[in-house]
Order: structure tokens, then sequence, then C-alpha cells
């Protein structure tokens, strides 16, 4: 490297490489009379270092990806730009080391440590008292872990450059580990108990860092090809990042963009994310072939063709070319990085993070398009966005040649030849905690297996019955900005419903925390999940569980010719022999008009054409008795759970070929910003099927004293008893004048 301690111009750095191959050859060092790398590293294992790097890894990633989730929290509930994404200026720190002094004295032990420490620290934002404090905390986190990032990988010694990047590529290794047994969701940001470990753990690191040996290291020369395109290379490692972060930083989401349906086209993200995974750890062994990554054909042919494939095809095509690009995007990180420390750090930096949080804000503009500035700007448009990182990753890996990682007076980052044995010992330490790493992720899934295999139906009571919910989730984050997977699961169960449905439900995007909700609540409430349609098909999500066989399902992407891209889901299930069609939805904006109009007739025109008793819940946006409301209960032939309600603007529960037994509305307890509604329903006949001759009567005697319905009627009494008005606080309550129990005045002769 030309320049570790300053940051000098790379044309100052091309003309002292310039200036060492003119030299006359008595000026020149001979080999003999340098001291060998293998006097400080012969026989040296990296296993200690590289373990404690790998921890403080994990934690940088966490640390990265946990930062736009919060910062998002607020214009997610504000529904405009809030005024605290400006605190994404943290991740250009870098241009603190432009001073000589303060990127020299980051690089001392004590430097190191205090980076690190505020970094780990930042992990306990997890459990601030606020909202506010906990952004507060991890905002320097996230200064710090980029300082770091600076001080480490542009070390003066080379074991630390080189233990830095493997322990950033095990960590992140290891972080998609853990969310395989957390079930997509990052153990840091989960519970107080997994949190405080990870805290702990990393403190121990911080701590053993500190205290281990400093060996003195020759700094590596530049790689002269390179040091002239430290722009193009630092988009391209943001690009890189960005990539890294967007698709594989959870395994499930290369299974979201591609399934189209239930239980075909396309792979459920249990178990088929086991490959994703697998494929990502061969990926980083594949880098040693850098033959290979820097091949044309390898960048432009198969990493090209496989990112358009995997966003325009669907289904299996889809998801194996998702396959392919992890191999490619997974084997270019240590050429990659290579290429990156090769060039002078704190502007290569400044433009990697430049790329990194242009790449994100365009992400969150592709789907909030509606409520941002020049949104109509991006709307479906991540295809673009994918090209243009492929594009710039492409550029990066072909500009220049790669270093030969042979030559013993040059340390490669990835695969450095630091013992001058030709062994690159820090990989083969690094490849052992790898495939450590992917044993144990596996075996997460086998874990997980027993929860899958009990999910085929349930055994009730009364089989002519069931219980059907629908809620706003708001990406399982509470209205404090705290994840509430687990009180969410416990209000549901509590529920005793049957069908669900979650809306605003697509976590996993990298601003809202890449935490897939469908198949967590699946496995947690042994329930079967569809979630659709695609999640890179720009919605804010829908999802169905079921605790009976879902027999088949289809993703709809309703009509949006202005407004926000609405989801929906028809689906078949079978109900202890009795089939049953549910229509799940969260249709446009208010404000959006002409969408609302186009969607309520494509909804109205599935409900209407279906041969059997029929559920809808959607999210409608429109008063009773408004035109999308009646286009829906007239062209769709449905009724209203409740046409008395006059209170309601956007859930909605109605159906045809059932009777209706009950309604009830649920308080959100804090845990998003629209309340739960229940129905229950029962089938018209003593036998499963249902005759289409004759007219049955509904239930239309309204009842609100839970003591004149039958026991096995009333809904849960954990919610408390009938209320009037609005109820309030932390607990679930029943509210607006429900529970509702519903009776014949008349009974057939």
């Amino acid at each position: 490297m030309a320049s570790i301690q300053s940051n000098e111009s790379s044309e100052s750095a091309e003309q002292k490489v310039s200036s060492t191959k003119e030299s006359s050859p008595e000026n020149v060092e001979k080999p003999s009379a340098r001291k060998p790398i293998n006097q400080v590293y012969y026989g040296r294992s990296f296993m200690r270092d590289i373990f404690s790097e790998s921890i403080l890894g994990f934690i940088f990633w966490s640390v990265l990806h946990g930062f736009a989730p919060m910062v998002w929290f607020y214009p997610l509930n504000m529904l405009e730009i809030s005024g605290y994404e400006a605190l994404a200026v943290v991740w250009f720190s870098p241009i603190l080391c432009a001073i000589p002094a303060i990127f020299a004295a980051l690089q001392t032990r004590t430097g190191l440590f205090l980076l690190r420490a505020i970094m780990v620290g930042s992990v306990a934002s997890f459990q601030a008292p606020t909202t506010l404090t906990r952004l507060v905390v991890l905002t320097a986190g996230n200064f710090a872990l980029v300082l770091l990032w600076c001080a480490t990988w542009w070390h003066k010694t080379s074991q630390q450059r080189v233990v830095s990047f493997w322990g950033s590529m095990v960590g992140f290794l290891a972080m998609l580990a853990s969310r395989i047994w957390y079930v997509s969701i990052n153990p840091t940001w989960s519970d107080n108990t997994s949190n405080t470990f990870i805290l702990t753990i990393g403190a121990i690191a911080v701590l053993e860092r500190y205290f281990a040996a400093e060996p003195k290291s020759p700094e590596p020369k530049p790689n002269a090809s390179i040091l002239g395109h430290w722009k193009s290379i630092g988009v391209g490692f943001g690009s890189l990042l960005f990539v890294t972060h967007w698709i594989y930083g959870e395994v499930s989401v290369v299974s979201r963009w591609s399934v189209t349906g239930y239980p075909m086209p396309g792979p459920h993200p249990f178990p088929a994310s086991a490959a994703v995974f697998l494929e990502i750890v061969t990926g980083v062994l594949l880098s040693t072939k850098l033959e290979l990554v820097t091949n044309f054909l390898w960048v432009w042919f198969i990493g090209g063709h496989a990112a358009i494939g995997l966003y325009f095809l669907s289904g299996f095509f889809s998801f194996a070319l998702g396959l392919i690009f992890s191999l490619f995007i997974m084997a270019g990180w240590p050429e990659m990085s290579d290429r990156l420390t090769s060039c002078p750090p704190v502007k290569t930096l400044l433009v990697v993070m430049a790329t990194y949080l242009f790449e994100m804000l365009f992400s969150v503009w592709t789907v909030a398009y509606n409520f941002v500035p020049y949104g109509y700007l991006t709307r479906e448009q991540s295809a673009i966005l994918l090209v243009f990182c492929v594009f710039t990753i492409g550029r990066a890996l072909t500009k220049g040649s790669p270093r030969n990682t042979d030559d013993k007076d040059c340390t490669h980052i990835g695969f450095s030849n630091l013992d001058g044995t030709g062994s690159h010992q820090a990989f083969a330490d690094a490849k052992i905690l790898i495939i450590l790493v992917a044993i144990v992720g596996i075996a997460g899934y086998a874990f997980r297996l027993p929860s899958h295999a009990s999910r085929s139906g349930v055994a009730k009571e009364n089989p002519q019955q069931f219980t059907s919910l629908i809620w706003t989730a708001h990406f399982m984050y509470d209205n404090n900005g705290w994840p509430s997977y687990e009180r969410a699961a416990q209000m549901l169960e509590d529920s005793g419903a049957d069908v669900i449905t979650l809306l605003e439900c697509d976590a996993s995007k990298p601003f809202l925390g890449h935490n897939d909700i469908s198949m967590w609540l699946g496995e947690r409430l042994r329930m079967q999940d569809d979630f659709g349609p695609s999640t890179k098909l720009h919605t804010w999500g829908n999802l169905l569980l079921s605790r009976y066989p879902i027999l088949n399902s289809e993703h709809h992407l309703l009509p949006s010719p202005r407004g926000e891209l609405s989801p929906a889901i028809s689906a078949t299930i079978n109900m202890t022999g009795n089939l049953v069609d549910f229509v799940v939805t969260h249709m446009g904006n208010d404000r959006d008009d002409e969408d609302r109009k186009l969607q309520a007739e494509f909804l109205a025109n599935i409900t209407r054409r279906s041969k059997n008793p029929v559920v809808f819940m959607g999210y409608v946006t429109s008063q009773p008795g408004s035109r999308d409301y009646k286009k829906l209960t007239t062209f769709g032939k449905l009724k209203d759970i409740d046409s008395t309600d006059i209170h309601r603007f956007c859930e909605y529960i109605m159906y045809k070929g059932l009777r209706r037994l009950g309604y009830a509305r649920v308080t959100h307890g804090g845990l998003s910003d629209t309340e739960i509604q229940m129905a229950k329903f029962e089938f018209q006949m003593a036998k499963f099927e249902i005759p289409k001759n004759r007219k049955f009567e509904d239930n239309d005697e309204i009842i609100t004293d839970k003591n004149q319905i039958d026991e096995s009627v009333r809904f849960t009494d954990k919610f408390g008893d009938y209320l009037v008005g609005h109820g309030s606080g932390d607990q679930h309550r029943y509210h607006m004048s429900t529970p509702k129990y519903f009776t014949r005045k008349s009974r057939e002769e």
C-alpha cells in the first residue's frame, strides 16, 4: 500500500510506484537484504486472532444492518421525511482520517480498543429506555464501526489487515447462521437475553484484541494497475456491500423473490434457504480462484445473467439463478477487498459509503414512492438498481489486474502469503471457522424441522366453525420501535383464530430489518404460511396463515396506475372437508381514487366467480357504503360481517356462502397503529358440502351478552368483555361495541 498513515492521492501513489520502477538496480533493495515475512509469521496460527475478529465481525454487520431500520422507524410512523435520515452522515466518519495524526492514533492499540468498545457498546442500544436514546447510541456505534473499518483494513501491519478481513467474512456467515436458528431474526435485535449474550462476548473479544500480541510486519506494496481506478473501485465495492445486504443479508430473501403461489411454483424458504446459505459459503471458498473471479465471462455473462434472471424470472428458475448469483457476489469479496485496500483509504471509503447510502435510499424510494419527494421517478425501478450494482461491481473487478498472491513481497488481504511458504495460513485458519459456521447453520434447519412437520391441520370440538382474523402488523415493530414478534404471536395465539391475514408485513427489506415475518409466525404458531406477491414487487406485504391445509393460492399485484402497489392472495383452504376460498388484500391509499376503483373491481371479480364459500379480509381504505364497498358487496356478492358498524375505514371482513356467528374488534395494544378484527363463521349444513340449489338464511339478530351464547361460539375472554367506545393501553381489549354475536330470528321449518 503506497499510503497507510496518510491520505495521499492516487496520483502521488502512482508516482512513487513509477519512481521505484525507474530506480537503478543498485538502488533497489535486494530480496536477500529485506527482512523476510516468514521470520515474523512462519508457523504462526491465526485461529485465535480470526476467532476474536469474527465475533467483532458479527457485531459489525449487526450494528450496520440495524441502523437503517431505526432511522426508518420515524418516517414510517409519520409517513413523510422526518429529518432523522440526516443521521446517515455518520457513515462518512472516515473523513477524520484525512488528518494523519488522527489516522495514526486510531491505528494504535488504544485507538482500536476505543473504536471496538464503542461499536460493541452500541449493541446495548436495544435495551435503551427510549426510542431516541436507542437511535443515538446506535448512531454512535455506526460512527465508530466505519472508522474501525478504515483503521483495520488499511492498518500498518499485514496481520491486522488480514485477520480483520477474514473476521468480517466469518462474522457475516455467522450472522446468517444465527438468523437461521432465530428464524430470520438477527439475535442481536431479538430479545434482551440474546442481546446481553452478544454484548458480553463482544466485550470479551474487545479485551482479547487489546491484550493480543501485536507483531510487526512490512507494508505490502501497492498494486500499480489498481491505484488509478480508485473511484470505480469505491463505487463497485459500495454496490457489493449493498447487494450483499439487500439480497443475501438474510437467506430467505431469494426464495421470497421467487415464489408466486402455494404450494408451487417456487420453493418455500424452509428448507430452500439452506441451499442459499450453502451457496454463499461456497462462494467465499471459491474466491481463491482469482482467475475465475476476474474472468470476463464469469463477471459479465454468469454474474450479469444470473442477476437479471433472478429479478425478471419467477419460480424455480428465478431461485436457481439466485443461487448462482450468490456465488458471484460472495466469490468477489476477497479480490474486491484487496483492490479496495490498494486505494487511498479516506476518499475511497467515502465513495464506498456514499454509494451504499445512495443505493439504500433508492431501495427505500422504490417502495415508499407514494410518500416521498419525486417518488414517481423510482416507482418499480429496482431492476435499474440491480443492473447498476452489477455493472459497477463488474467494472471494478475487471479494471486493472489482480494481485499475484504468490508474491512474497505482497500481502493480499484475503489470501496472504504471511508465512512465506505459499500455504496462505490466514485463509486456511479462516476456512476451518467457515466450515464450522456452515455446519452450525445447517444444524439450525434440522432443529426447526419439527415445527414444520406438525402444521398439517387441527382437531376441533366443532369442525363446523372457524375464526378468521385480520390485522395490520406494521412490520412487527411496536409503536416504540422495538420488535414485537413474541408479543404479537401471543396475541394471535390467544385469539384462537384459524385463518389469519397480516398486512404491512414485508420486513424482508434492508431498511426494515430483513425479517421473514411469514416464516417466523408460521413456525411459532405452527400454521401454514403463504406470502404474496413476491417481495421484489414493491408492496408493503400480505400474508396468509392457516391451521388448515392451504390447497392452492394465487398471488396478485392489483392494478395500481398511480398510487402504491397493492398485494392480494386468493387461496383455497380445506377446513375438515369443507373448501373455503379466502381473499386477503391491502388496497391502495385513500388519495389514489382510480387505483382503488380498479382494485375493487378486480377483487370483486374474484369473489363473484368463486364456487366455494368465501371469506374476504382486506384493507379497503373506504367507508361503509362507499363506491368500493358497494362494488364488493354487490358485484362481488359479499356480505359485510356487520353492516351496522359505520365507524370502520380500513379493515373489513366480508363473506358469502357461510353463516356469521360473531364479530369482534380488539385494540392493537401498542403493537401497531391498527386494531385487530375477528369473525366467527359456521358452515350452512350439518354435512360438509354446500347445496347449490337451496338458499339458507343467515344469522341476523345481534346479541352482545355472551351469557346468551353457547360457550363454544364465544370469543376468547383473554381480551376482556363487551366494551363500548375505544379501548386503550398496552393490553389487548375488545372495543367499539364488540364482541357481537349473531343468531337467527326465525328458524327453518
